[in-house]
């Protein structure tokens, strides 16, 4: 255990990064396929592939975010938000909050507003790389349907 006397980091000691929350959308279709879509150039992890979604803005619900930023990045309107798992990563450029959202209904074409790709899937994964706050929700789903085997390459 590392700190001194007084409950502080020890010197050297990383201070802990506050979170940055983060709602995603797990879009399910009538098949049970789940959508991927790729993070566009310029952005960190550009070309990987991961959940839709974004982070909160002040005062935001995670529910208002979700439906904010499918709309901004996809181009359609969401029906019920099921809030589903809560995960913390940490990246070397921000440790997030994923507030992973099941989505069954939504309306209107999906456009890639921010020149993503998108991909319906299914486990295994066959798109990749996958973001590594991606990975759980894949293991999740491998639990829920009994699945056996890598649920994604590389």
């Amino acid at each position: 255990m590392s700190g001194s006397a007084e409950g502080k980091p020890a010197e050297g000691t990383p201070t802990e990064r506050k979170p940055v929350d983060v709602a995603v959308g797990v879009l399910i279709d009538a098949k049970g396929r789940f959508l991927l879509t790729s993070r566009p150039g310029g952005k960190v992890y550009a070309g990987y592939w991961e959940f839709p979604g974004g982070k909160l803005e002040a005062g935001e619900s995670v529910e208002t975010a979700l439906r904010r930023e499918l709309v901004e990045e996809l181009g359609i309107r969401i029906g019920e938000v099921h809030r589903w798992k809560i995960e913390i990563v940490d990246y070397e450029h921000a440790r997030v909050r994923l507030h992973f959202c099941k989505v069954y209904r939504w309306q209107g074409e999906f456009e890639m507003r921010e020149q993503q790709t998108m991909a319906w899937q299914t486990l295994p994964v066959t798109v990749a790389p996958v973001l590594p706050g991606t990975i759980p929700v894949l293991q999740w789903f491998a639990e829920e349907q009994g699945f056996q085997g890598p649920t994604h390459s590389g």
